[in-house]
């Protein structure tokens, strides 16, 4: 017998970009999700959105938007540029959030917006999807539980070939452009998950004529001896991979860590070890799927991707960012 029907939680979109259109596709296809509605400052690019995916309402306004009381949450993905003005709309008028990674250019910015979700007791989340992947997770718990000892490195890469135009969004700045905020958010949140806030950042790089990283590699350094080797890149095809080395074995991610299907266990004296965990989601319906278990269990933070490792990860960014000598407009 199945168990009584639950209620779909009522989504709004605000934005209409790619990574919009692929989360609307994903939403659409959740039976306890329902999409109400779309915002963007452009009408027309609001009503084509609602008439490609069937969406009742298209606003011309971000503040239309947020003022609908028939949206429970809104998923924010415009350019990382904006996410501190739009979120903090959304979250003044009432509504829940998940928003785009990075969450913010910065942490003072991020700070505002997890002081404002707070203070109004409203739910806010990174869509970090990486944190609600059930190989991650799978993965997590053996670290935790000891099956490799202590994390003594991380290795992680995330880097695309390009070429990307000067006018193109990755190395504009005035959107938050370049290889650290896009891509390398993904190997330092990782190496996070597992280790926490590193005690010590070093960065080098190279920048673009417009200012913004293109190539970058990091060192993280923790108290415990840990180190984390990370790279990004919006000039080069980087293998994607991770792995995690303990003082008793090592774990192996292949090419897509951040949305793993899978992992190899290798510990010594034992046959390496395929590990996977199904759950019959894609990676943005699983975001999409803690957002909505949180909003209907009351919570105002996700467990999976807590508020203050959102901003913990920001701080890190923010150090790499001041080694390289990348500033955005308004920053100083």
């Amino acid at each position: 017998m199945s168990g009584p029907k639950v209620a779909p939680v009522r989504w709004g979109i605000l934005a209409t970009g790619a990574i919009a259109a692929s989360f609307a596709t994903d939403l659409l296809e959740m039976a306890d999700a329902q999409v109400m509605a779309v915002g963007s400052r452009r009408p027309e690019s609001a009503k084509r959105f609602a008439e490609r995916f069937g969406i009742p309402r298209a606003y011309g306004g971000w503040e239309e938007l947020a003022a609908d009381d028939d949206i429970d949450v809104i998923y924010v993905a415009t350019p990382h540029s904006a996410h501190r003005a739009a979120a903090g709309l959304c979250l003044e008028a009432g509504r829940a959030v998940l928003c785009e990674k990075p969450f913010t250019l910065n942490v003072r910015e991020a700070g505002e917006l997890v002081d404002l979700a707070r203070a109004r007791g409203r739910f806010l989340m990174e869509a970090m999807w990486t944190y609600c992947d059930p190989v991650v997770r799978r993965m997590t718990e053996l670290v935790h539980d000891g099956a490799i000892g202590e994390v003594r490195a991380v290795h992680a890469d995330f880097g695309l070939p390009g070429p990307y135009p000067p006018d193109h969004r990755l190395r504009d700045p005035a959107l938050g452009g370049g290889a650290l905020l896009d891509l390398g958010v993904y190997p330092v949140s990782f190496a996070q998950l597992l280790l926490g806030e590193p005690d010590e950042v070093r960065a080098v790089g190279r920048l673009s004529p417009e200012g913004v990283d293109v190539n970058t590699g990091l060192a993280l350094g923790w108290d415990s001896g840990a180190v984390a080797l990370l790279s990004c890149s919006i000039t080069a095809d980087t293998p994607m991979t991770a792995a995690v080395t303990g003082t008793a074995g090592r774990i192996e991610f292949p090419r897509g860590f951040f949305h793993p299907e899978r992992f190899v266990l290798h510990r010594p004296g034992r046959d390496p070890e395929e590990i996977t965990a199904v759950d019959g989601l894609r990676s943005y319906q699983r975001e999409a799927a803690e957002v909505m278990r949180a909003l209907r269990a009351g919570e105002t933070e996700s467990p999976l991707v807590p508020l203050d490792g959102t901003l913990a990860v920001m701080r890190t960014l923010d150090a790499a960012r001041e080694r390289l000598g990348v500033r955005y407009p308004g920053e100083g």
